[in-house]
């Protein structure tokens, strides 16, 4: 899983993988072959009038000229683009059927927050910068911020969407095939805005059902030595204050929900592989790597308690 979901970064914005994504890329298309069209029009115009003829000078000199091209043309072809436009993304918003999977993605500095619900819109479990749906079935993510404006884009799966504090907005997706597919916060945020990423991972229908099951358990208790020492050092150090760890002590909210860490492809919101060692240097000091991002660093560990921390959350799966 590791390889297939950094396949997916940095996110490919013209390779469509859904039916959201399909129309705006068609969109796209057309508005940059229009413009390419209309820039040649515009360079032919001005070349005529600086080296061509006499003759050529007055033709685009005419009044009725201007009138036709510099009004009418504009007028009918940009109301033609606006109807076909609203049309073809109008299905990006389409009426909600109610059975569809539901879940909650809250834009924060500078990471996402993700929640999946119930049917009721009841909390089930969270996760963070990575976010798991079922391929070939519609998605309803609600949209929130926490602090400022963010966005919320899947450039393979949909347009983009403002995260606004204090209002939801809803988003429906669908990727067709099984895979990982980058996003990316697309509204400056500040800070490190540029070092806020996310992934979106399709797994095949039953694949999901199982993940689905399993994220609600609690963690199993460490095994080893090691991990022991590392959950130890977590809970002594006042991690579990900022960070949550489903089935055990640490319940904190300012901070990602680390109950599955260990099985997500990167971390930092979207800069680092996830491995031991990264796990560990993120601890140690997150500021150098991402500076400005709200987690203290921790240059207090020894290496072997900051081993011994990775191996913990390398093992909460």
């Amino acid at each position: 899983m590791m390889t297939e979901a950094l396949a997916g970064w940095p996110p490919p914005v013209l390779d469509p993988a859904g039916p959201a994504a399909l129309s705006v890329t068609i969109l796209a298309w057309a508005l940059m072959i229009m413009a390419a069209g209309v820039l040649l029009v515009v360079v032919a115009a001005l070349g005529l009038g600086l080296f061509g003829g006499q003759t050529w000078k007055r033709r685009l000199g005419h009044e009725r000229l201007i009138w036709i091209a510099g009004l009418g043309f504009p007028v009918v072809v940009l109301s033609a683009l606006l109807v076909w436009g609203l049309s073809l993304t109008s299905r990006l918003t389409p009426v909600s059927t109610g059975d569809e999977i539901r879940i909650r993605v809250t834009g924060e500095m500078w990471w996402f927050r993700v929640a999946y619900l119930d049917e009721d819109g009841r909390e089930l479990f969270q996760s963070a910068n990575e976010v798991r749906i079922p391929a070939g079935r519609p998605v309803v993510f609600e949209l929130e911020s926490a602090d400022v404006v963010h966005s919320f884009w899947v450039p393979r799966l949909s347009g983009k969407l403002d995260m606004i504090p204090g209002r939801r907005n809803i988003l429906r997706l669908q990727a067709d095939e099984p895979g990982a597919y980058g996003g990316q916060c697309a509204e400056y945020c500040g800070g490190p805005h540029a070092l806020m990423g996310f992934m979106v991972i399709a797994m095949p229908g039953e694949a999901y059902d199982q993940w689905f099951d399993r994220e609600q358990q609690d963690r199993a208790p460490p095994t080893g030595a090691l991990q022991s020492r590392g959950q130890a050092v977590f809970m002594e150090n006042g991690c579990a204050a900022c960070h949550a760890i489903r089935g055990t002590q640490a319940a904190g909210l300012a901070g990602p929900d680390l109950s599955t860490v260990g099985s997500r492809a990167m971390i930092g919101a979207g800069i680092l592989d996830n491995n031991r060692g990264t796990l560990a240097g993120w601890v140690a000091d997150s500021q150098t790597i991402k500076p400005g991002n709200r987690m203290p660093t921790y240059r207090n560990l020894s290496g072997e308690d900051l081993q011994a921390v990775a191996a913990y959350l390398e093992g909460l799966r």
